[in-house]
C-alpha cells in the first residue's frame, strides 16, 4: 500500500531502491547514535549497504521508502520506516528502522511520516504501537516525547551494537485511546506548513570521501508563491532546537 501525504509520498520499500536509499541515509551523522547497529555498521560503498539492508529490514512486514513530493526534489528518496513485529492477536505493531536524509532534518518529513504510518497502523484495527531507539540517541527520544508517545521505561544491555558495545533500548508506546491526541498534535505541525513543500538543508558530509549540496542554504520549507516565509534555521543550517520533532532524525530498532 502506498500512502500519501502533502509532503511525503510512502511507497512499498523493494531492493531496487537500495542504491537511492544508501545516498539518503549512508551517512555518519545517521549512524552516530545507534541506527542500524551504531557507527561500525555504517557500510563505505552501496555493496556493502545493500548487503547490510538486507539483513537489517523487516522484508516480511511493512518497510517504506519516504519520498519528497512537490518542489524542487519532487521524488527524491528521503528515507526509511517500517511497521513490523506485526501481532494481530495482541493488536500490537512496532514503528521503527526509521532513518532520514540529514537534509530533511528539521522538515515536515518525521512528522508528516509518522502520521502516514500510525494513522494506517490504527485504523487497521491495532491498540499499540510501539516505538524504540537506542537510549544515547537524545534526538530521537526528545522527538519522540514532542510527538507525546509514553515512555515505558529502558531495556537494559539489550542487544550488541556493531562494535561489539551492548545497547540499551528506550521503549515507548502510543496506545489507540491516545491517537486521537498525538494525531492533532501532528496534523497541528503539519498545519502549520500548508501551502509549502519541502528543500534541503544546508550542505553536509554525504558520507565517506564525498558532500553533498543541498538545495537551499537555510533549509526547511520554501514558501510557496503568495505564502509567509518560513522561518530560518540560519546560515549554518542547524535545526531549531525550540521544537524536538523538528530535531527527529532516527527513530530506530532492530
Amino acid at each position: 500500500m502506498t500512502l500519501t501525504g502533502r509532503f511525503v509520498q510512502l511507497q512499498p520499500l523493494g531492493s531496487a531502491a537500495l542504491p537511492d536509499l544508501y545516498r539518503a541515509i549512508a551517512h555518519p551523522e545517521v549512524f552516530a547514535t545507534g541506527y542500524g547497529g551504531g557507527p561500525a555498521a555504517l557500510a563505505r560503498d552501496v555493496d556493502g549497504f545493500i548487503k547490510w539492508a538486507n539483513d537489517y529490514f523487516q522484508w516480511e512486514s511493512l518497510p517504506y521508502l519516504v519520498r519528497l513530493l512537490g518542489g524542487p526534489h519532487d521524488g527524491d528518496v528521503v528515507g526509511t520506516t517500517t511497521l513490523g513485529d506485526i501481532d494481530v492477536v495482541a493488536e500490537s505493531i512496532h514503528l521503527g528502522w526509521t532513518a532520514y536524509d540529514p537534509r530533511v532534518w528539521g522538515t515536515a518529513v518525521n512528522a508528516e511520516t509518522k502520521l502516514l504510518v500510525l494513522s494506517n497502523a490504527f485504523s487497521n484495527g491495532f491498540g499499540r504501537v510501539k516505538i524504540q531507539t537506542d537510549a544515547i540517541n537524545e534526538r530521537s527520544r526528545a522527538a519522540l516525547l514532542g510527538i507525546s508517545a509514553t515512555f515505558e521505561g529502558i531495556l537494559r544491555r539489550d542487544r550488541p551494537r556493531a562494535d561489539g558495545t551492548w545497547r540499551n533500548t528506550a521503549v515507548y508506546s502510543i496506545l489507540a485511546d491516545e491517537w486521537p491526541a498525538v494525531r492533532a498534535g501532528l496534523e497541528a505541525r503539519l498545519d502549520a506548513c500548508a501551502g509549502r513543500f519541502v528543500t534541503y538543508r544546508s550542505l553536509r558530509s554525504a558520507g565517506p570521501g564525498s558532500t553533498i549540496s543541498g538545495g537551499a542554504p537555510q533549509g526547511g520549507f520554501h514558501p510557496a508563491a503568495g505564502s509567509a516565509p518560513a522561518s530560518s534555521a540560519g546560515a549554518t543550517g542547524s535545526t531549531p532546537a525550540s521544537d524536538a520533532e523538528q530535531s527527529a532524525e532516527a527513530d530506530t530498532s532492530q
